[in-house]
C-alpha cells in the first residue's frame, strides 16, 4: 500500500503499469487454489490408505508369515505407494507451474515500467532520478509476490489435512447424554428390558440393516447372577453394547433401577458397570497400571486383592519385575489367559454394582477357569452379574440362564430346569460334555 502510494504520488502516468500484474496474480491464485485443493485432498486420502495398509501388515505380521503371504502384501503396499506417488505427481505438476506463472507476470510489469518509463525520460516527461527510484521500487513491489506460490502450495497441503480433521470434529454425536445423576454407590443393579428391538446401522453392518434383537423382554433382579448363552450371532454381545449405550435401541426400553438408560448421565451409567470383554485390551505400561486403569487412586493392597480374586497374583509375582513388569503394546508379552485375568482384576478393582463378563474365560485353560469359578462367589457377591458364555460350565451356577436364538429368548430357567426341557440348552450341554459322542460310541 505504501509503495503504491509513492508510485501514484511521484509518477501517476506509469503507476497503473505496476498495478496491472496484481489483479492478474490474484485471479491466477484463485484459479490455482481451486484446482490444487482436490489434488491435495486426493494425496492425503492416498497416504491414509498407505498408512492403514502398513499398520495392518505390522499388526498381522505373524499371520502374514505363517501363510507365506509376504509377496502378496508387498504387492499391495506397492500398489498403494504407486497411487500415492501418482496423486503427488498430479499435485506437484500443477503447483510447480504456479511460481513461473507469477514470475512471468511480474517480469511483464517490470519490463513495462522500464520501457515506458524510459520512453518518458527520453521525451523529457519524467525525471531520471525518479525513473531510477521507480525501477527499484517496482522490484520491491512485485518481486515479493513470487513467494505467494509457495505460500499457497503450503496452504493447500495443510488444508487438505485440516479439512479431514475438521470433518471428524464436526461429526454429530449419535449418543446424547442424559440428565439424571445416579452415583455408583446408590445403584442397586436392577436391569429390565421391555420389548426391546434393535438393528445396527447399515454402515456398521456387513449384511445391511437387519434386526439383531427382537421384542426382547426380561428382568434381572438386583444382586442376581444371570447367564446368557446361545449360538454365534444370537445377539449376546449386542446386549452388552446396549447396556453400555454404545448404541441406542430403536424400540422398547432398557432401564437401570427403574431409570431409562437414555435419561442417565453416560459417565454415571458406565461407572456403574464393570465390563470384561472377550477381546481384552491392555495398554502399554506395567501390570499395576493396567489393573489400576479406571480406578487410578486405588491403594496397593486393593490391587493385590483384586489380582488374587482373578487368580492373577501368582503369575504376576512370577514375572521378572512382578507388578512393575511392562506388558508391551496390547499386552503382547503376556499370554491370552494372563491378559484376560488382568482384565478381570481390573473390573473387580472398579467394584461396580453391575458386572458383565463377556466370554471372560474364553482364553484361559481349564485349570485357570476352574480357579476363577471358585473365585466367582467373591466376584459376584453383592452385585448384579451378567455372564455371557459359550462354555456352559461357566453359567451353570447362575440364578437364571437365558438362551438367545436370533435375538429372542428361546428358553430360560436354571441349569437343571433347562436340562429337563430337552431343548436348545440341553443340546448344547450334551455337545460340550461329550454325551452325544459317548452315545454314538456305545451304539
Amino acid at each position: 500500500v505504501i509503495i503504491m502510494g509513492i508510485f501514484f504520488a511521484t509518477a501517476p502516468s506509469v503507476a497503473w503499469m505496476a498495478a496491472i500484474p496484481m489483479p492478474i496474480i490474484i485471479w491466477g491464485s484463485i484459479i490455482f487454489q481451486r484446482r490444487l485443493a482436490p489434488r491435495y485432498a486426493k494425496v492425503r486420502e492416498m497416504v491414509s490408505h498407505l498408512n492403514s495398509q502398513l499398520s495392518n501388515n505390522l499388526g498381522g505380521i505373524a499371520t502374514i508369515k505363517s501363510f507365506t503371504a509376504e509377496r502378496h502384501e508387498s504387492a499391495r503396499v506397492s500398489r498403494n505407494s504407486d497411487q500415492y506417488r501418482e496423486a503427488n505427481k498430479e499435485a506437484i505438476q500443477l503447483s510447480s507451474a504456479f511460481v513461473p506463472f507469477i514470475r512471468m507476470v511480474i517480469v511483464g510489469g517490470f519490463s513495462a515500467i522500464m520501457i515506458f518509463g524510459g520512453y518518458l525520460v527520453l521525451e523529457g516527461q519524467l525525471n531520471v532520478g525518479i525513473y531510477s527510484v521507480l525501477v527499484f521500487i517496482t522490484q520491491r513491489l512485485l518481486w515479493p509476490l513470487t513467494s505467494l506460490g509457495e505460500t499457497l502450495d503450503m496452504y493447500q497441503r495443510s488444508m487438505a489435512s485440516t479439512e479431514r480433521i475438521l470433518n471428524l470434529l464436526d461429526t454429530d454425536e449419535t449418543i446424547e447424554d442424559g440428565h439424571i445423576t445416579l452415583p455408583k454407590d446408590q445403584v442397586r443393579g436392577e436391569i429390565r428390558f421391555d420389548e426391546v428391538c434393535f438393528e445396527y446401522p447399515q454402515k456398521n453392518s456387513l449384511n445391511g440393516q437387519y434386526p439383531v434383537i427382537r421384542n426382547l423382554t426380561f428382568q434381572i433382579p438386583a444382586g442376581n447372577t444371570v447367564g446368557v448363552v446361545g449360538s454365534t450371532g444370537a445377539g449376546k454381545s449386542t446386549l452388552v453394547k446396549l447396556l453400555l449405550r454404545f448404541y441406542d435401541i430403536q424400540e422398547g426400553k432398557i432401564s437401570l433401577d427403574g431409570q431409562p438408560l437414555p435419561d442417565l448421565r453416560l459417565s454415571d451409567l458406565r461407572a456403574s458397570i464393570g465390563f470384561v470383554s472377550q477381546d481384552v485390551f491392555l495398554f502399554h505400561g506395567t501390570v499395576r497400571e493396567n489393573i489400576l486403569y479406571g480406578t487410578f487412586d486405588a491403594p496397593e493392597d486393593e490391587v493385590i486383592a483384586a489380582a488374587r480374586i482373578a487368580e492373577a497374583h501368582d503369575f504376576i509375582m512370577a514375572l521378572p519385575q512382578g507388578y512393575d513388569t511392562i506388558v508391551g503394546e496390547r499386552g503382547q508379552k503376556l499370554s491370552g489367559g494372563q491378559r484376560q485375568r488382568i482384565s478381570i482384576a481390573r473390573a473387580i478393582l472398579k467394584n461396580p454394582p453391575v458386572l458383565i463378563l463377556d466370554e471372560a474365560t474364553s482364553s484361559v485353560d481349564n485349570e485357570t477357569e476352574a480357579a476363577i469359578q471358585r473365585s466367582m462367589e467373591q466376584i459376584v457377591l453383592g452385585r448384579t452379574t451378567i455372564i455371557i458364555a459359550h462354555r456352559l460350565s461357566t453359567v451353570r451356577n447362575a440364578d437364571k440362564i437365558y438362551v438367545l436364538d436370533q435375538g429372542q429368548i428361546a428358553e430360560s430357567g436354571t441349569h437343571e430346569e433347562l436340562l429337563s426341557k430337552r431343548g436348545i440348552y440341553a443340546s448344547l450341554w450334551k455337545v460340550q460334555t461329550g454325551e452325544n459322542e459317548q452315545r454314538k460310541t456305545e451304539i
